[in-house]
């Protein structure tokens, strides 16, 4: 789940980006060793509250725990139109890479997407092992053709390596400018951004067994595992790419996979392109269903969707989620949703790591078969950089920061609605009981 939530397009093309922000190679193959530590140190704050309180239902469990259930159901609510955005977004992607194969498909994107979304549903409806296999089965096809690639570059005979730093980049802007700090700002969150996904088995935590003790392995075990890839990936790419070749490149994946296999790269890097937004459909479908189910288990929703088939599958909750992001793909709006589906997320990951500080706090005898290590420093970087980054946003994008600020008053009405139905269905069977 770790490998197949995170590892996608973005590593194929984000190097490119981050080439042309920093250039110089010592520094780009520092931010992707930053921005591994990073997430590594999210991973370990987050893998206290998954031990802690191995529930279903991802953020929104944190959230409820700490803050109570207004704050817990705007926490799921948001993360649920997040996962969504992502779901439609995702086989838009995959028809883009389909289309490379068979240019006739091109036509048909929207069609082919809706298909993707509905094929991948028919699946996990089965049942959760189906779902479980494939994410086995894709994760390690996309490894092994990473590992391919990464072979490949170190393989290869290096590129010529020029000293001169890249115009309008990082390495050739004055120290300490505002000018040098808004790229280094931009690189970072790319970087960030690429690493997101880490988190994605605290969605399942009850189908793990022994969650206590695999969930923290499986989030700190299979981050490291992103980062020593991630790490070989940009430097198998520098090695091979002259620095101002990468900095141009839309896709340099295919560019790196070019020179070490001119027959047949560009096609691998479009299978492995595909199979990667494959992958995150997989893991997104999995995780979705299970924002619904934990907050339907709590009453703020309908009890239908807490309703779990023979096979292990939150039937209502996987139909409401596939539906919604269908809905996205035929209407077109998943990219302005994507827009404002980051900030929303920024708000969740600080809202999330506020948490362990509050819960540490108010129960601190609540049994943490794992502490986060250095903590109150580690948690508090993290959330202190995710506050740094909300900030940026909101001053880049003003719109779509507004935006997801009217999107979270939206849940409030909603919320009061539902808590208020709740309370009159508590005193109706307190009054049946007297």
């Amino acid at each position: 789940m770790v490998f197949g939530g995170t590892v996608g397009v973005g590593i194929l093309r984000l190097p490119g980006t981050l080439a042309a922000a920093l250039g110089d190679p010592t520094v780009i193959v520092l931010f992707w060793i930053l921005g591994g530590a990073y997430a590594l140190l999210g991973a370990v704050s987050v893998a206290e509250l998954a031990a802690m309180l191995p529930q279903d239902g991802g953020f929104y469990v944190y959230a409820r725990r700490a803050f109570g259930d207004g704050a817990g159901f705007a926490v799921g609510w948001a993360d649920w139109i997040n996962n969504v955005a992502t779901l439609a977004y995702a086989p838009i992607t995959a028809m883009t890479f389909l289309a490379g194969l068979w240019p006739s498909m091109a036509p048909y994107a929207k069609l082919g997407a809706v298909l993707i979304i509905v094929s991948f549903t028919a699946l996990h409806w089965v049942g959760l092992s189906l779902g479980s296999s494939l994410t086995r089965i894709i994760s390690c096809a996309i490894g092994l053709m990473m590992l391919i690639v990464v072979i490949g570059c170190f393989w290869a005979p290096p590129a010529a390596f020029a000293s001169v730093p890249l115009p309008s980049s990082a390495a050739s802007l004055p120290l300490l400018s505002m000018a040098m700090a808004s790229v280094l700002v931009t690189a970072f969150r790319a970087v960030l951004l690429t690493y997101d996904g880490w988190y994605s088995p605290i969605y399942l935590a009850e189908e793990n067994t022994d969650p206590a003790r695999t969930l923290p392995r499986a989030l700190i075990g299979g981050t490291l595992v992103v980062i020593i890839l991630y790490v070989l990936i940009n430097i198998g790419f520098l090695r091979v790419l002259p620095l101002p070749v990468l900095a141009s490149s839309a896709l340099p994946a295919a560019d790196a996979a070019r020179v070490v296999f001119p027959r047949g790269g560009a096609l691998l890097v479009t299978v492995i392109s595909l199979t990667t937004v494959l992958s995150l459909i997989n893991a997104v479908l999995l995780m979705t269903p299970r924002v619904l189910f934990a907050i339907g288990r709590d009453g703020f929703f309908t009890a239908k969707a807490a309703a779990v088939s023979a096979g292990g599958t939150p039937r209502l909750a996987l139909a409401l989620s596939s539906a919604a992001a269908v809905a996205l793909i035929l209407t077109g709006t998943f990219e302005q949703i994507i827009a404002l589906a980051t900030v929303l997320f920024l708000l969740v990951y600080i809202a999330t790591y506020v948490a362990v500080f509050v819960l540490r706090r108010r129960e601190p005898d609540l049994p943490r078969p794992f502490r986060a290590f250095g903590f109150p420093f580690t948690t508090g970087i993290v959330c202190l950089g995710c506050v740094l980054v909300l900030l940026a946003a909101l001053i880049e994008d003003p719109r779509s920061s507004a935006a997801a600020a009217a999107l979270l008053v939206a849940c409030a009405p909603v919320y009061a609605w539902i808590a208020r139905r709740k309370r009159s269905e508590l005193a109706r069977a307190a009054a049946a009981a007297i």
